[in-house]
Protein backbone atom coordinates (compact mmCIF):
# COMPACT_ATOMS: atom_id res chain seq x y z
CA UNK A 1 0.00 0.00 0.00
CA UNK A 2 1.16 3.17 -0.68
CA UNK A 3 2.45 5.50 2.20
CA UNK A 4 -0.17 8.27 1.85
CA UNK A 5 -2.81 6.23 2.88
CA UNK A 6 -1.61 5.68 6.50
CA UNK A 7 -3.47 8.17 8.89
CA UNK A 8 -1.92 9.32 12.75
CA UNK A 9 -4.74 8.38 15.19
CA UNK A 10 -6.65 11.73 16.36
CA UNK A 11 -6.25 9.79 20.25
CA UNK A 12 -2.66 7.75 20.36
CA UNK A 13 -0.97 9.66 17.71
CA UNK A 14 0.50 6.57 16.12
CA UNK A 15 0.33 5.50 12.70
CA UNK A 16 -2.36 3.42 11.21
CA UNK A 17 -3.94 1.95 7.84
CA UNK A 18 -7.77 2.94 7.70
CA UNK A 19 -10.54 0.02 7.46
CA UNK A 20 -11.16 0.44 3.67
CA UNK A 21 -14.61 0.60 4.14
CA UNK A 22 -14.52 3.27 6.32
CA UNK A 23 -11.59 4.77 4.65
CA UNK A 24 -12.62 8.40 4.22
CA UNK A 25 -13.66 8.97 7.66
CA UNK A 26 -11.72 6.93 9.84
CA UNK A 27 -9.45 9.53 12.42
CA UNK A 28 -9.01 6.51 15.49
CA UNK A 29 -7.10 3.67 15.68
CA UNK A 30 -8.79 0.57 16.37
CA UNK A 31 -7.47 -0.11 19.66
CA UNK A 32 -9.76 0.20 22.99
CA UNK A 33 -8.51 3.56 24.17
CA UNK A 34 -8.89 4.94 20.77
CA UNK A 35 -12.28 4.07 20.28
CA UNK A 36 -13.48 5.35 23.68
CA UNK A 37 -11.48 8.41 23.04
CA UNK A 38 -14.19 8.34 19.44
CA UNK A 39 -17.34 7.92 20.88
CA UNK A 40 -16.24 10.47 23.10
CA UNK A 41 -15.73 13.32 20.37
CA UNK A 42 -18.64 12.06 18.84
CA UNK A 43 -20.87 12.06 22.01
CA UNK A 44 -19.43 15.67 22.69
CA UNK A 45 -19.94 17.03 18.54
CA UNK A 46 -23.40 15.74 19.00
CA UNK A 47 -24.43 17.47 22.27
CA UNK A 48 -22.56 21.12 20.94
CA UNK A 49 -25.74 20.98 18.50
CA UNK A 50 -28.36 23.15 19.54
CA UNK A 51 -31.35 20.96 18.40
CA UNK A 52 -29.62 18.32 21.10
CA UNK A 53 -28.45 20.69 23.62
CA UNK A 54 -31.31 19.34 26.29
CA UNK A 55 -32.14 16.19 24.64
CA UNK A 56 -32.14 14.56 28.29
CA UNK A 57 -33.62 17.04 29.90
CA UNK A 58 -37.36 17.79 30.67
CA UNK A 59 -40.89 16.62 31.00
CA UNK A 60 -41.02 16.35 27.14
CA UNK A 61 -38.07 13.75 27.44
CA UNK A 62 -39.06 12.23 30.33
CA UNK A 63 -42.15 11.13 28.60
CA UNK A 64 -39.95 10.08 25.30
CA UNK A 65 -38.21 7.72 27.36
CA UNK A 66 -41.00 6.75 28.94
CA UNK A 67 -42.81 5.71 25.86
CA UNK A 68 -39.89 3.87 24.26
CA UNK A 69 -39.19 1.95 27.77
CA UNK A 70 -43.14 1.04 27.57
CA UNK A 71 -42.66 0.18 24.24
CA UNK A 72 -39.28 -2.61 25.00
CA UNK A 73 -40.07 -3.94 28.09
CA UNK A 74 -37.23 -5.68 29.85
CA UNK A 75 -34.71 -4.07 27.20
CA UNK A 76 -31.71 -3.87 29.85
CA UNK A 77 -32.55 -6.83 31.83
CA UNK A 78 -30.77 -10.62 31.03
CA UNK A 79 -31.84 -12.80 29.12
CA UNK A 80 -34.04 -15.32 30.79
CA UNK A 81 -31.85 -18.47 29.55
CA UNK A 82 -30.44 -20.78 31.99
CA UNK A 83 -27.29 -21.38 32.54
CA UNK A 84 -26.31 -25.33 32.55
CA UNK A 85 -22.80 -26.32 33.90
CA UNK A 86 -21.14 -28.74 32.12
CA UNK A 87 -21.30 -32.27 33.38
CA UNK A 88 -17.90 -33.69 31.50
CA UNK A 89 -14.90 -32.33 33.09
CA UNK A 90 -12.32 -32.66 30.58
CA UNK A 91 -8.42 -33.40 31.74
CA UNK A 92 -5.11 -32.35 30.18
CA UNK A 93 -2.80 -34.36 29.43
CA UNK A 94 0.79 -34.15 29.14
CA UNK A 95 2.40 -35.54 26.17
CA UNK A 96 5.90 -37.42 26.68
CA UNK A 97 8.01 -37.67 29.85
CA UNK A 98 6.98 -35.86 32.96
CA UNK A 99 10.18 -36.43 34.36
CA UNK A 100 11.69 -35.11 31.40
CA UNK A 101 9.69 -31.90 30.63
CA UNK A 102 8.25 -31.00 34.32
CA UNK A 103 5.01 -30.61 33.35
CA UNK A 104 2.29 -31.20 36.24
CA UNK A 105 -0.94 -32.92 34.97
CA UNK A 106 -3.85 -32.37 36.95
CA UNK A 107 -6.22 -34.70 38.26
CA UNK A 108 -9.97 -34.05 37.55
CA UNK A 109 -10.32 -33.19 41.14
CA UNK A 110 -8.15 -29.93 40.33
CA UNK A 111 -10.31 -29.18 37.37
CA UNK A 112 -13.04 -29.38 39.31
CA UNK A 113 -11.93 -27.07 41.72
CA UNK A 114 -10.91 -24.56 39.53
CA UNK A 115 -13.60 -24.79 37.13
CA UNK A 116 -16.19 -24.13 39.98
CA UNK A 117 -14.38 -20.87 42.07
CA UNK A 118 -17.51 -20.82 44.15
CA UNK A 119 -17.63 -24.35 45.39
CA UNK A 120 -14.04 -23.52 46.49
CA UNK A 121 -14.52 -20.36 48.14
CA UNK A 122 -18.08 -22.18 49.67
CA UNK A 123 -15.64 -25.02 51.12
CA UNK A 124 -13.22 -22.61 53.21
CA UNK A 125 -15.70 -20.85 54.30
CA UNK A 126 -17.54 -23.72 55.35
CA UNK A 127 -14.24 -25.13 57.18
CA UNK A 128 -13.32 -21.49 58.68
CA UNK A 129 -17.05 -21.21 59.86
CA UNK A 130 -17.74 -17.75 58.85
CA UNK A 131 -18.64 -15.73 55.41
CA UNK A 132 -16.53 -12.60 56.49
CA UNK A 133 -13.56 -12.27 53.51
CA UNK A 134 -10.96 -11.46 55.93
CA UNK A 135 -11.39 -14.57 57.55
CA UNK A 136 -11.42 -16.82 53.92
CA UNK A 137 -8.26 -14.90 52.71
CA UNK A 138 -6.33 -15.74 55.57
CA UNK A 139 -7.31 -19.52 55.55
CA UNK A 140 -7.02 -19.37 51.83
CA UNK A 141 -3.81 -18.23 52.28
CA UNK A 142 -2.65 -20.92 54.75
CA UNK A 143 -3.81 -23.35 52.61
CA UNK A 144 -2.08 -22.46 49.39
CA UNK A 145 1.31 -22.50 51.62
CA UNK A 146 0.50 -25.75 53.04
CA UNK A 147 -0.30 -27.40 49.20
CA UNK A 148 2.60 -25.56 48.01
CA UNK A 149 5.04 -27.45 50.75
CA UNK A 150 3.40 -31.05 50.13
CA UNK A 151 3.79 -30.26 46.71
CA UNK A 152 7.28 -29.44 46.93
CA UNK A 153 8.05 -32.50 48.99
CA UNK A 154 6.30 -34.75 46.42
CA UNK A 155 8.97 -33.70 44.28
CA UNK A 156 11.64 -35.17 46.17
CA UNK A 157 13.51 -33.57 48.41
CA UNK A 158 15.88 -30.17 47.49
CA UNK A 159 18.87 -30.46 46.81
CA UNK A 160 21.16 -29.13 49.59
CA UNK A 161 22.79 -26.39 49.27
CA UNK A 162 26.73 -25.86 48.31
Amino acid sequence: MARGQRRKCKCCRRLFRPDPRNRRHQRYYSEPPCRAASKAASHARWLAQPENDDYFHGPVHLARCQAWRARHPGYWRKSPRQRRASKDVSTTQAIGSIGKTGIFVRSPLQDLLTAQPAVLIGLIAHLVGTPQQDDIVRTTDRLLRLGQDILAMSQGPAAAPP
